[in-house]
């Protein structure tokens, strides 16, 4: 296992991320308890020390699970930790409750690290709120040594970021984010991570592999990797892509099941940061796998001065190629939850007078009315 430096700790740069472990007939609440703790066993026998759990992860039931898991450790062999589901806005009034629950449910006496959970467009006024006191009481918590290291995990444009980190970044430790070779630019990882290098904030990783998505490369995006290195699989290839930041110390990834765990595991038995060149084919590999899907939208914004509905349209059209590459997922609506219903794309009207002076010749109004379908059914 390769170990990263982070203040005084070292940490396995694999954490063992619990959100996706493995359940009984397809239902996300009921984990298959003996075979997620078979996994844990591997993992903390194989050098994994770092594991991240929610609130919110398998409907509340993360939490327990992972606790029972790692009762059996001495406490000091691992570092766990959890996070506030801002998320939530019902949650804000409730800091104080549900970190007192979250203790009793993973059976510990304090987190090693603690998270602001979820920082996006939907609850930064929130969480930037004095009224809650959620900044206040985790501090307290970590004078109190109930929390060892306190940052924060984003999902949220490069605005929010620079909102949070003007608001509490001098006492972030560390910073969660949705970073791989795809997110690399079509998230703007690239600028999200020089603002908080800025900061001098460390990086821990989720979505790696992009919820499976750079595990299941086509022989066509696959071929230019296997003829750079012909013994990597695809999945490490993402995987060697984070190796080759130095500002990221731990990934999580969201195992499944025990293989996925042993192919993991085999992946960190080394260092292999990629060459300038193998990290140039991959960023071309994810702008072919994104423009596949994506409206190559400028955000020149000739077209929100000729729309009579005043949408956002380039903020739009960029949740809808997130909504499309992906198909489906959380982000986009969670984005939408902090817009009015009236800016939202079911409130476009198909009048076209923003193709008109589109200079990408988009068709925006049929890109409005698929965004508006696919949220329906999701």
């Amino acid at each position: 296992m390769i170990y990263k430096t982070f203040q005084d700790l070292k940490l396995s740069a694999l954490g063992m991320g619990c959100m996706r472990l493995p359940v009984l007939d397809g239902d996300d609440a009921r984990i298959d308890e003996p075979a997620a703790e078979a996994m844990v066993d591997y993992a903390m026998a194989h050098g994994v020390n770092y594991y991240d759990t929610a609130w919110g992860y398998h409907d509340g039931n993360s939490e327990l699970v992972v606790g029972r898991a790692l009762a059996k450790y001495p406490r000091d062999s691992f570092y766990l930790a959890d996070k506030f589901p801002g998320y939530d806005l019902a949650n804000m009034p409730r800091v104080r409750e549900i970190f007192e629950e979250q203790l009793k449910k993973c059976r510990v006496g304090h987190f090693d690290f603690y998270l602001f959970h979820n920082v996006c467009e939907m609850n930064i006024d929130a969480y930037l709120d004095p009224q809650y006191g959620i900044y206040d009481y985790l501090m307290e918590q970590k004078r109190n040594g109930r929390i060892r290291h306190l940052g924060f995990s984003c999902h949220g444009e490069l605005p929010v970021l620079e909102r949070f980190l003007a608001a509490y970044g001098k006492d972030m430790e560390f910073c969660q984010l949705q970073l791989n070779y795809v997110d690399w630019t079509f998230q703007h990882d690239r600028e999200k991570m020089a603002l908080l290098d800025q900061y001098r904030i460390p990086v821990w990783v989720m979505e790696p592999l992009r919820g499976g998505r750079l595990a299941r490369l086509s022989e066509e995006e696959a071929a230019p990797l296997k003829a750079m290195r012909p013994d990597e699989t695809v999945p490490a290839w993402a995987f060697r892509f984070l190796q080759s930041l130095p500002e990221v110390v731990v990934t999580l990834s969201g195992m499944s099941d025990l293989e996925q765990l042993k192919a993991n595991l085999a992946t960190y038995e080394t260092d292999r940061p990629l060459s300038q060149a193998e990290i140039d084919a991959l960023l071309k590999l994810a702008d072919g796998m994104v423009s596949g899907t994506a409206l190559p939208c400028t955000a020149c914004h000739y077209c929100v001065s000729h729309c009579p509905k005043g949408l956002d349209i380039p903020g739009l059209l960029a949740l809808y190629n997130e909504h499309a590459f992906t198909g489906g997922g959380f982000i986009a609506p969670m984005a939408l939850s902090a817009v009015p219903e009236d800016k939202h794309p079911s409130a476009c009207i198909g009048c076209r007078s923003c193709e008109r002076v589109c200079p990408q010749q988009l068709k925006i109004a049929d890109a409005m009315a698929d965004f508006t379908k696919l949220l329906q059914k999701a």
